[in-house]
């Protein structure tokens, strides 16, 4: 197979061939985890796709194999890791052209290399740094639960002055972004290469906070209430936390609950509003209802850790359900008539 076929042909040019060769049902699976913007680039240019030429497939389907596989070797022990593993695999030239194709690649996160670090190392090297390069390191970090996990582990003093530098981060300039990357991959014995855009803005902390356990979700909700009451305000409408169970109708309310064990459900229930608990027993048939009820009244006293524990289980459920298409939960004020499928 010709190599150079592929390498001639324009980035997104080869994302709608890529996409007209694998059929509709897996093109549409692709689009799901695209932005709208994009989705709406590569379209265009499968309009305008007709045909795609066997060999033109080939190279193209080659070449997001070998930069998977070498964005994984990257993750998995740094770029040094990944030449090396490469090199053994497919020879020194066809190494260097496929990390050397990574370089440039847009969609390259800086901070990939962290994938695989445990949140406390990162914490660790974050400690000490100023306000805003731990904001620009969290909301760049690849995935959102791992984000959400380090910043469970900052202090609770600091983590809504984090919290507020990510909710107002604007497009951040990519050599900075790059520098602090290149610094972590550095104190951490990993070199990484690679351009990118960066991440931040009120959707970056609302994902992470959404990811992050209900004492931190709390704790920066309500400090950022006392500093930024419209920030905070516009954060928490794109959340869901236990309380909001309140605004899930009952057939909703009653495929919860049929996925929450009881005594679970029971630890959550302590300590919440008296609206919040009638909306969940009377969701129930009344045995069961009287059953929870006892054992609510037969608990002994909780620590508030243990609760919230329990209430962030149940908001996950529901996440989780909403995820799937299970139930639908509206956010920031109810549902729409364009939300409503009559």
């Amino acid at each position: 197979m010709d190599e150079a076929i592929a390498v001639g042909i324009p980035p997104r040019k080869k994302a709608a061939m890529l996409m007209v060769g694998i059929g509709p049902d897996s093109a549409a699976e692709v689009f799901k985890h695209l932005s709208e913007d994009l989705v709406e680039r590569v379209t265009l240019e499968m309009v305008r796709t007709k045909d795609v030429a066997p060999e033109e497939m080939a190279a193209i389907q080659r070449e997001v194999v070998e930069n998977a596989f070498a964005r994984g070797y990257i993750s998995e022990g740094g770029f040094r890791y990944a030449q090396d593993v490469l090199t053994r695999a497919v020879g020194a030239v066809r190494a260097a052209d496929i990390l050397r194709r990574l370089q440039t690649v847009a969609e390259s996160t800086p901070f990939e290399f962290l994938r695989s670090t445990p949140p406390d190392q990162i914490c660790a090297f974050l400690r000490g740094e100023h306000p805003q390069t731990v904001a620009l390191g969290i909301a760049n970090l690849p995935t959102t639960e791992l984000a959400a996990r380090v910043l469970a582990l900052i202090p609770s003093d600091q983590q809504a002055e984090v919290a507020l530098r990510i909710a107002v981060m604007g497009q951040t300039a990519p050599d900075v972004v790059k520098e602090v990357a290149h610094v972590m991959a550095r104190k951490l014995g990993t070199v990484i290469q690679q351009e990118y855009s960066a991440a931040g803005g009120i959707d970056s902390l609302a994902d992470i906070l959404n990811n992050s356990d209900r004492g931190t979700e709390r704790n920066i909700l309500d400090h950022l209430a006392e500093s930024n009451a419209e920030l905070a305000d516009e954060i928490r409408s794109r959340l869901f936390i236990f309380e909001d169970l309140l605004k899930l109708d009952d057939r909703t309310i009653q495929t919860v609950l049929k996925e929450i064990d009881a005594k679970e459900l029971a630890l959550a229930l302590r300590g919440v509003s008296d609206e919040v608990k009638e909306h969940l027993l009377g969701n129930m048939s009344a045995r069961a209802a009287e059953i929870l009820n006892e054992e609510i009244d037969l608990m002994p006293p909780q620590p508030r850790r243990v609760v919230e524990e329990a209430q962030s289980k149940i908001v996950g459920v529901v996440r989780k359900l909403e995820e799937s298409g299970a139930i639908f939960v509206a956010r920031g004020g109810g549902v729409s008539e364009d939300d409503q499928v009559v």
